[in-house]
């Protein structure tokens, strides 16, 4: 099972105005924003990746042949806000909606993103459950971590300033200091 982005729910946890502050771009170097923007969502999907972290509010589909043993459906969706949509599919494509109160976000939803299913959900007997939940910083959800923010705006500056410098060797790896405020907020998947 994994879940599918299916909508985004808020903007960018660093706005363009933000980042050609940042930058100390002048107004008349405005012909740059269509690539600091660009670098924006691409640094933030960068640390999203490293944090399991989702620093961005966004609706995301999953879909269940069998509910979990135990009743606990762990989700790498952190931190993790609401049920939004539950249903049951039958081979028809029919979706039978159910209570999303059969479904609740637990214990911890930055820590351990998990649905809790209430032994009173539907049997799913050849048909699937669809499910729809929120997740994400910003929006309804906690404010992004001050940390992941400053990362986000550091990688931007950091591709900004160096672009088509990369080597085989520093492709991949974030500058340090980076990849300190990331590591204070990285979720160990189990």
């Amino acid at each position: 099972m994994t879940p599918i982005r299916v909508a985004d729910l808020g903007v960018e946890p660093v706005s363009l105005t933000e980042m050609r502050g940042y930058l100390r771009l002048d107004d008349d170097e405005s012909g740059e924003d269509a690539l600091i923007t660009g670098l924006i969502t691409a640094a933030r999907a960068s640390i999203e990746a490293a944090t399991r972290r989702l620093v961005r509010p966004a609706r995301y589909r999953l879909m269940l042949t069998a509910w979990p043993a135990g009743g606990v459906l762990p989700l790498p969706l952190s931190p993790l806000l609401s049920v939004v949509r539950a249903g049951i599919v039958g081979a028809d494509a029919v979706v039978e909606e159910i209570d999303t109160g059969l479904l609740r976000v637990g214990p911890d939803p930055w820590e351990a993103p998990c649905l809790r299913v209430d032994p009173a959900v539907p049997l799913l007997l050849r048909k699937a459950a669809l499910i729809e939940v929120t997740a994400g910083c910003g929006g309804d959800g906690p404010p992004v971590p001050a940390p992941l923010a400053q990362a986000i705006r550091m990688l931007v500056a950091d591709w900004f300033e160096n672009r088509g410098d990369a080597t085989p060797d520093n492709l991949l790896a974030p500058p340090p200091a980076v990849a300190e405020l990331v590591a204070q907020h990285w979720l160990m998947h189990l």
